[in-house]
């Protein structure tokens, strides 16, 4: 799920500001400690090879996060495929891969025990 933040209805809308507001955006119900994460990665990364081994071959974490720059392309267990570009708020369920098209900068908030599973077998697969 993603959407644009002029496509986030406005519950507030006066002079001086505006507050957008998207409900319904992913569910954290039975997560515990959330870790807020800021990832800048290169054009051209592929997550796909190193999650080689996890259930399904996928990060099996949640994450819910904003796009500040750049252009990334999310490939779900169905196949399906969901482009994320600058100032796109985005919710990525548990079951997919990553790849990036345009260097990218992106705020993440992620379960902490399941993203650190995750995090921990990117780096045993890059540093053996």
């Amino acid at each position: 799920m993603k959407i644009a933040k002029t496509s986030i209805p406005a519950a507030i809308n006066v002079p001086g500001a505006i507050v957008r507001q998207q409900l319904g955006f992913g569910d954290a119900t039975g997560y515990g400690a959330m870790a807020g994460e800021y990832f800048s990665l290169g054009a051209g990364t592929d997550i796909a090879p190193l999650l080689k081994g996890l259930e399904g071959d996928l990060c099996q974490s949640p994450h819910w996060g904003y796009v500040i720059e750049g252009e990334i392309t999310v490939t779900y267990s169905d196949r399906q495929e969901e482009t994320v570009t600058t100032g796109d708020l985005f919710y990525w369920p548990p079951g997919h891969t990553v790849r990036v098209g345009k260097d990218a900068e992106i705020i993440l908030f992620s379960p902490q025990t399941e993203h650190c599973k995750v995090v921990n077998h990117l780096h045993s697969q890059l540093c053996g």
